[in-house]
């Protein structure tokens, strides 16, 4: 707080900063996917079904990188999915090691109810009123920066 008891401004150098806005979007999208989607089934958790329905029996270890995440994290959310029953993991044939993902039926069914919420919440966060160009520019400009930051991070 101020002095005189106002809210205080987001400082200039921050506004400025991309990882604080990532972050600031981030913080903002986390609390309305609570709000307006689900509160059981988190965005990685969501992102993984949606892959697997995309890309059914592919093994775990690949689709990690293709939802952005680490693969003790995409471990960690494919166990939680399979104790909910939402996936099945098997055993690839050639190699033991590898776990093939399937989604369940219950599975297709909370993603298709899930699905039809995110899109509402999609068309609330970029507004349904932009023209379809602007928003498919600024999804493809996130997607682009996405690709160059993991490059970074990368090394």
């Amino acid at each position: 707080m101020t002095r005189d008891d106002t809210r205080p401004t987001t400082p200039e150098p921050l506004r400025g900063a991309p990882g604080f806005l990532v972050r600031r979007l981030y913080q903002a999208y986390a609390a309305a996917w609570l709000r307006h989607v689900d509160t059981t089934l988190t965005g990685p958790q969501f992102a993984v079904l949606t892959a697997v329905r995309e890309y059914p029996e592919v093994d775990q270890g690949s689709l990690a990188a293709c939802v952005a995440l680490d693969r003790s994290t995409m471990a960690d959310v494919c166990r939680r999915l399979e104790d909910r029953a939402l996936i099945h993991r098997g055993t690839a044939p050639s190699d033991g090691r590898r776990k093939l993902l399937t989604l369940t039926d219950a599975g297709r069914t909370l993603l298709d109810d899930v699905s039809t919420k995110v899109g509402r919440l999609n068309d609330q966060l970029m507004g349904t009123s932009r023209e379809a160009d602007e928003l498919t520019r600024v999804l493809t400009d996130l997607d682009r920066l996405s690709e160059r930051w993991e490059r970074v991070a990368e090394g």
